[in-house]
């Protein structure tokens, strides 16, 4: 499977890159950027990791000649978000670049069955409008969506309770942003429920509070993510290339499920060879829902404003 990033000479995309890498699961890796050097360097860097990893091949370019014959387009392409701005203050300042990307897709040369894969910021927002280009069917593009945020609420459940990050099973749903919502009703820590331990309801307030702010708090110390994003993505791009149907929390076209439809948020999905292969509806509680379709509208108010 041949995967093109776009924005591979950045943060973000490289590395994605480095996390797919070390997956081995992918053969080829190219690499786009308006900085041409500094993805040929990327490229060249992780070649030269190739010995110790796995049997692929790194190429890149400025432009997006490389971009054919891909089965995935990755998109981390973007404008970064200031430390007191949030994702959805973004789409101003993003949707026309993304445009222009999708433009140049457009022009390239996919796979038959080939997926995209958005990351850039504000990413439902985004995804919508790549589901919507008529580049490859609708249910072929995935938004990166809570993903990532999941992730980190997994981890520092685990650093609060002071147990294995993987037996820490927690879902965050809906956008990849403010109104992003956690499902508590069904969180578990090694099969056990959250809602078991003492004083759990104060605790994990807290700690979701610092999810919802650790982008944020990333970029304020280092001046962007990278690391965990990277390995979302390849958490990601693997499920389609190894066609998995592994159930994870991307963003993509909702068409009725818990009663959403007409925006692209994260709810559960089954990922597969092309994308979305069934969404799932979670059996949530009805606050639950309630601050899911909050979620979706306040998604519909920024997206009105674009269209």
């Amino acid at each position: 499977m041949k995967v093109s990033i776009i924005g591979g000479g950045g943060r973000v995309g490289s590395d994605a890159a480095y996390a797919l890498q070390l997956g081995g699961k992918v053969r080829e890796i190219a690499l786009v950027d308006m900085n041409g050097e500094m993805a040929a360097g990327e490229a060249l860097d992780l070649r030269h990791g190739a010995a110790l990893t796995s049997n692929q091949k790194f190429t890149s370019a400025s432009d997006y000649s490389v971009v054919d014959g891909s089965d995935c387009v990755v998109i981390t392409a973007g404008l970064r978000r200031k430390p007191d701005e949030t994702r959805l203050e973004l789409v101003n300042r993003n949707v026309s670049l993304f445009k222009q990307i999708l433009e140049s897709i457009k022009g390239a040369k996919l796979n038959e069955g080939a997926t995209i894969v958005v990351v850039s910021n504000p990413v439902d927002i985004l995804t919508y409008l790549a589901a919507k280009s008529g580049i490859v069917p609708e249910s072929q593009v995935i938004g990166l969506g809570t993903v990532l945020d999941t992730c980190r609420f997994r981890s520092l459940l685990a650093d609060h309770f002071n147990v294995n990050a993987l037996d820490v099973k927690a879902l965050i749903l809906g956008e990849h942003g403010d109104s992003m919502v956690p499902i508590y009703s069904s969180a578990t820590i090694g099969g056990v429920p959250l809602a078991s331990i003492k004083g759990y309801s104060e605790q994990v307030a807290g700690v979701f509070d610092f999810t919802r702010k650790s982008g944020a708090e990333v970029i304020r110390l280092k001046g962007g993510a990278g690391r965990a994003v990277g390995v979302s993505i390849k958490e990601v791009v693997e499920a389609i290339a190894l066609n998995t149907e592994s159930i994870l929390p991307v963003s993509s076209v909702q068409t009725g499920t818990l009663g959403i439809s007409d925006i692209a948020l994260s709810l559960p999905t089954k990922v597969g060879r092309k994308g979305v292969v069934e969404v799932i509806a979670p059996a949530v509680t009805p606050e639950e829902v309630e601050l899911l379709h909050k979620s979706a509208q306040s998604l519909k108010d920024v997206l009105a404003q674009i269209q």
